[in-house]
């Protein structure tokens, strides 16, 4: 039980930080800090990925950017390079570039055609699982939740199927609940649909 309370402290500060520090971060200092990071190699220049698997940033909400980075950075959430990639960071940094990738403009990465069948189960499981009561009707996010809409399909479903088998968690353990027992192919169309969007 004691070996939790310094990761429970951590989770609280990186909550509290990621909640209250909206306007704290200067998103100049933060494309400075992505460019000297390198950064834009794996999440690309403006923050729309090229690369299979890796998240687009541009567009998320600040705070969710600044959530994920803390629990890189503390070691809460471990994704190879990022865990590492992420020591050293000040909590000013981490709301720069925070700023950075929110504002930029959420662009949409190369896309396959629409699968209109994939799409409308995708529409259908979207709605059963009332994934826009978190991320919103238009999947753009908000807060801690993050965006969605035009993220690489790739991406996607990898995340909901690390959810849906628990070998990923947030900051809490509703995305597992909400995607237990989903299916593969339900994991497909639901990440068609999203990238689509």
């Amino acid at each position: 039980m004691a070996h939790r309370l310094p990761a429970a402290a951590a989770l609280l500060a990186a909550v509290a930080l990621a909640s209250a520090g909206a306007a704290a971060g200067d998103a100049g200092r933060g494309a400075a800090l992505a460019e000297a990071r390198g950064c834009g190699g794996c999440h690309g220049p403006q923050g729309v990925s090229a690369m299979e698997n890796i998240p687009s940033l541009a567009g998320h909400p600040d705070e969710f950017i600044a959530l994920q980075l803390i629990l890189f950075r503390e070691g809460l959430r471990d994704v190879p390079p990022m865990t590492q990639l992420a020591q050293g960071l000040t909590d000013q940094e981490v709301e720069d570039l925070a700023a950075f990738y929110a504002g930029l403009p959420a662009g949409h990465v190369e896309r396959p055609p629409r699968d209109p069948a994939r799409y409308q189960a995708g529409a259908v499981l979207a709605e059963r699982l009332r994934c826009g009561a978190c991320h919103l009707a238009d999947f753009r996010g908000r807060a801690q939740m993050p965006r969605l809409t035009g993220q690489r399909e790739d991406y996607l479903a990898h995340a909901l199927a690390e959810y849906r088998d628990g070998t990923r968690r947030g900051t809490d353990t509703n995305m597992n609940a909400v995607m237990f027992g989903v299916t593969d192919a339900e994991i497909a169309a639901l990440a068609h649909f999203m990238a689509q969007q």
